[in-house]
């Protein structure tokens, strides 16, 4: 590293943070890959010390929530939201309801999301919430009550001006349903715009739940056809069935993709007929079941149980993988594995689901990656069109929405690839994406200056 700015923020950031592996993990990607900026503009930005205040988010809170389950026994769970960086517009990121989050995770998301939503153009800026409850399991009136209780608190913080939390991990159209209705009990008021991925009775827009994966395989195409490779005929494996993966594997097959496999936390099952969607919709969206449950849909399939450091999906042979379970689903022993099985491209759906190491790998050996911060970002490009639908009280078509999607992942590419051939970065759209994103968020808070 030539940048000895960089270097420190890099080294106080990482001793201020030491117990936030994940956030440390993401800052380092990011920052690593600027480094051709901070030297062009290095005394400008430690003279304003913009780096530190770009790594220092603008605000976290830390909330208990209360709840009572079917039992009449009072459950406490941790609730949170961090507003990391503002300066392009109200603080934008979905809300993750899991046993895993912590404050590094929420840190390292709401990171992340700050370059993801500068990437998209949209004038919004980056954050991330969420709690360590876990909805599997719990009936309808459980996830009720916990809704309602977390929103009690959170509804101090946001608003369609100030942060408009959306869905993520274990969140979907009913917990956001629960959500609005304490919100708007609470603040007496019908401020559709404060929360995205709504159902589409009051104010949600169609397409949003089909945007993460199709947007994510919009990139693809995009980013294949940059280096003379075509999708159609191609073989692809998907880790995860939820949602980002369900409609990444659906329009995978509208465009000529054939997809073996899927998997969720257990396990994959592999297909080589290719995956029926319309079974495994009904194993996760309506039954909430596991994904091994699909040998008795199709029998001819296989099931493979997770034994190991490697995600049994990723011991499989095929041309594209695309992770869209979780953070760190592939370590550096999966990108040898899949590289010496002659992958030909990673397209991240889910957020940082390749450790550092892995990300390093894939790139030596000249496999195309997607870097989530720009693959995945029709989501939350979609949830800005719904913002803007709830502004102008507006409804757009199917169709409608879906243009405007694809035009923002061919923009997000084509950003991407002006950084890569400018910085002279040979095909790695990692820093592309992180230059991109960079100059544009540095450019904001540099105009209003130190605050």
């Amino acid at each position: 590293m030539q940048s000895e700015y960089l270097r420190k923020v890099i080294e106080e950031t990482e001793a201020k943070n030491s117990y936030e592996k994940e956030f440390i993990q993401a800052l380092k990607e990011v920052l690593s890959s600027i480094e051709p900026v901070i030297i062009q503009h290095e005394k400008e930005f430690r003279d304003s010390a913009l780096l530190e205040r770009l790594v220092e988010p603008e605000r976290i809170v830390s909330f208990r929530v209360p709840w009572t389950d079917d039992k009449g026994q009072v459950q406490v769970n941790r609730g949170y939201r961090v507003q990391f960086n503002g300066a392009i517009g109200p603080y934008k990121g979905g809300l993750r309801f899991h046993p895993s989050v912590n404050q590094s995770i929420m840190k390292f998301l709401a990171f992340e999301q700050i370059f993801k939503n500068a990437l998209t153009t949209r004038p919004i800026g980056g954050g991330k919430g969420g709690s360590d409850f876990d909805p599997k399991g719990k009936s309808d009136r459980e996830i009720m009550s916990f809704c309602q209780s977390f929103m009690n608190e959170l509804q101090k913080y946001i608003g369609h001006d100030l942060d408009v939390p959306a869905g993520d991990i274990g969140v979907g159209g009913r917990e956001i349903g629960y959500l609005f209705g304490q919100y708007r009990k609470i603040r007496n008021t019908y401020e559709a715009g404060v929360l995205t991925g709504k159902g589409l009775e009051y104010g949600g827009s169609l397409a949003r739940k089909e945007a993460t994966g199709y947007g994510l395989m919009y990139f693809m195409r995009e980013m294949l056809k940059a280096n003379n490779i075509s999708l159609e005929g191609k073989t692809a494996i998907i880790s995860g069935s939820g949602n980002v993966a369900i409609y990444a594997c659906e329009k995978a097959h509208q465009l000529g993709v054939k997809v073996i496999a899927m998997s969720d936390s257990t396990g994959c099952i592999l297909d080589e007929k290719g995956i029926k969607l319309d079974v495994v919709k009904q194993i996760k969206e309506v039954q909430r079941g596991r994904i091994k449950e699909y040998l008795n849909f199709v029998p001819s399939a296989v099931y493979l149980e997770n034994n190991g450091s490697i995600p049994a999906v990723y011991t499989l042979k095929a041309d594209i993988v695309l992770p869209c379970a979780t953070q760190n689903d592939i370590n550096l022993e999966a990108a040898k594995l899949l590289t010496d099985k002659k992958i030909i491209a990673v397209g991240e759906g889910a957020n940082m689901p390749c450790t550092n190491e892995a990300v390093a790998y894939f790139l030596e050996h000249k496999v195309l990656l997607a870097p989530g911060k720009a693959a995945n970002a029709g989501g939350v490009a979609t949830s800005a069109l719904e913002m803007t639908q709830n502004s102008m009280r507006d409804a757009w078509t199917f169709e409608e929405v879906d243009r405007k999607l694809e035009s923002i992942m061919i923009n997000i590419f084509r950003q991407i690839q002006e950084a890569e051939k400018e910085y002279n970065l040979n095909r790695n759209y990692v820093a592309g994406a992180n230059i991109a994103a960079f100059k544009k968020i540095s450019a904001a808070m540099t105009a209003q200056g130190i605050i």
